[in-house]
């Protein structure tokens, strides 16, 4: 392999994520790029045309961008960037622990949980011996494609790596704050989809700054407090991941969640509407209330969160729902 003393990045998945920040990576001619991916004519777009024509079919990659269905790969891998959907990561890796580099550090860009409460990492942490990071922030991939500037959050417990990414992703459009709050970072990163989903609701029923805003502090508080519940430190809130991700996701109609929220402040909600809209905030919103309805005030301290459960699970009359949060 031409690139066997470069510094080795693999992507698993050849999504829109991974190979906008693979394109960005493989731009310096010291890293070798692959993106690890089950998509044929993605693999083979990608290698001949220098385009991933099932994501971005109208922007050129850089020629040292390359793609793959073999999974050796991973055994030489230096870092590995875990870009497949959160349902799936823990289970991938089980599978194919034994092809992954025990040297490689493991980051994990999905955002949700690794099981039905768990957080990826510490899911990962039960049976892989890698180094753990995690890589959170208000990333539309489309503007990270386009090389817009945009921030990240790092997190891992091992402080050593910290050097490894700076200088990674040094004079790119990439911007990074780390943090040693893994669990912060993560469940800031589930929570930001549960809010989007409140925020859209209310957008769709009052275009109101105003009451925006009111909404918005109350999420903000809500988050901040539930990091602090779940084992993360509240200050994380403050870093990309936390404020800087919740905010693009709730305000921005590329956003799914506030998509699925929108939908439902219309009144257009229904147990018919497909799993590619039900998305990571509704799955989030009933794994986080189960385990706030085991505490002594079932959840009343979180009242944005526990009325968007009733939502998701009981008759509801949605013209109600403003209403209810802003007085609670």
């Amino acid at each position: 392999m031409n690139g066997k003393n470069k510094f080795n990045i693999v992507f698993i998945g050849s999504g829109a994520i991974a190979t906008a920040l693979g394109n960005i990576l493989a731009s310096d001619e010291d890293y070798l790029v692959t993106l690890l991916s089950i998509e044929e004519d993605v693999v083979s777009s990608i290698n001949e045309e220098h385009i991933n024509r099932k994501y971005f079919p109208n922007y050129s990659l850089s020629p040292l961008l390359v793609a793959t269905d073999n999974k050796k790969v991973l055994s030489e891998a230096d870092v590995v960037f875990l870009a497949i959907p959160s349902v799936t990561i823990v289970s991938y890796l089980k599978e194919n622990k034994e092809l992954v580099n025990a040297g490689a550090i493991l980051v994990n860009l999905a955002k949700g949980f690794g099981n039905e409460q768990d957080t990826i990492p510490f899911c990962l942490g039960q049976f892989m011996h890698n180094a753990l990071a995690t890589l959170k922030g208000p990333s539309f991939a489309r503007e990270i494609i386009h090389r817009q500037p945009t921030a990240f959050t790092l997190a891992s417990t091992d402080e050593s790596i910290f050097e490894v990414f700076a200088e990674l992703f040094d004079n790119t459009t990439i911007h990074l704050d780390f943090t040693t709050d893994v669990v912060g970072v993560e469940y800031a990163s589930i929570l930001k989809n549960i809010y989007a989903i409140v925020i859209g609701i209310v957008d769709a029923q009052y275009d109101s700054p105003n009451l925006r805003s009111l909404v918005l502090t109350k999420a903000i508080n809500e988050m901040r407090a539930l990091i602090s519940l779940f084992g993360g430190q509240e200050h994380t809130i403050f870093n990309y991941c936390g404020f800087g991700d919740f905010t693009l996701t709730a305000l921005n109609d590329l956003s799914r969640n506030r998509t699925l929220g929108l939908l439902i402040g219309k009144g257009f909600f229904t147990s018919n509407i497909s799993d590619k809209v039900v998305l990571e905030g509704r799955i989030a919103v009933n794994v986080l209330c189960n385990q706030l309805f085991t505490r002594d005030d079932k959840g009343q301290a979180f009242p944005l969160m526990t009325e968007l459960y009733k939502v998701f699970n009981e008759e509801y009359d949605i013209k109600n729902f403003v209403n209810r949060i802003i007085a609670q």
